[in-house]
């Protein structure tokens, strides 16, 4: 690894970690960023996933505490899904041909760039049902089956997912918003962390002096960016990231359009 290539890496990991710990979407700095140094595709996507994963973890034990109120039925078939899931979508994004996955890569940044703008409103969306009382019973049925695809995705690519999860519980009759907060974690943690092991199973998939590097980087960016989210503005974070990953996009279509 190239000193200069090992710096960019580090900044681009420290700022996707401050990043994901104000608003989210990390992955729309670091998973370039390693497309840029010259990491192929798939490689880049599978070390990105290993470079951010241990800060998911963290978030699960924030909220251990919501936990108490969710039932087992709604809790373990989510998970069960949730892994098997992740598992499913790092496994077709191995056998994807590089060339493949390198078209999807500008619609996969625009597709979760635009779910990335919803998440604002479907925060605000959840709080004031909560605030107004509202409770409704979570569809565990149709859960799982959503559950299913977005944990897909998550192993897949994974930008932006965690809104998809809160969008779920949300459209599904779950309404206290801590709550959702930890279920989304914790299904995050357990779809990234089965795509985690396969792709550490896999030689040479993940670039490991990179991620390493990339998840000290995270781990700072993680724990200082949770401070200084308390003078800033989540809204202002997420519109850098939404210029960010239509910036990307527009990027990367116009690089295929050059050919």
């Amino acid at each position: 690894m190239h000193v200069a290539h090992g710096t960019i890496l580090f900044f681009a990991a420290l700022l996707a970690g401050a990043i994901n710990s104000v608003a989210g979407g990390g992955s729309f700095v670091s998973f370039p960023t390693l497309l840029f140094v010259g990491i192929p595709p798939i490689n880049a996507n599978a070390t990105n996933t290993v470079a951010l994963w241990p800060g998911q973890p963290a978030s699960v034990w924030a909220y251990r505490h919501e936990f108490r109120s969710l039932p087992r039925r709604v809790l373990v078939p989510l998970t069960v899904t949730g892994i098997l899931g992740g598992f499913l979508g790092a496994y077709v994004l191995l056998i994807t041909p590089p060339a493949t996955f390198m078209t999807l890569v500008p619609w996969l940044l625009l597709i979760a760039t635009l779910i990335f703008m919803m998440s604002g409103r479907i925060t605000r969306w959840v709080r004031q049902r909560a605030e107004h009382g509202e409770h409704h019973e979570f569809a565990t049925g149709r859960g799982i089956f959503l559950q299913l695809f977005i944990a897909f995705y998550l192993g897949y690519f994974g930008a932006g997912a965690g809104i998809l999860i809160l969008a779920m519980l949300a459209l599904l009759g779950m309404d206290h918003i801590h709550t959702m907060n930890a279920l989304k974690a914790w299904l995050t943690t357990v779809s990234n962390g089965a795509a985690v092991i396969l792709f550490a199973l896999k030689p040479q998939v993940v670039y490991w002096p990179q991620a390493m590097l990339m998840i000290i980087g995270a781990v700072l960016g993680g724990y200082f960016g949770a401070y200084f989210a308390r003078k800033t503005k989540p809204e202002y974070v997420r519109a850098i990231v939404i210029v960010i990953g239509f910036t990307l996009a527009i990027y990367f279509f116009a690089k295929q359009i050059r050919g």
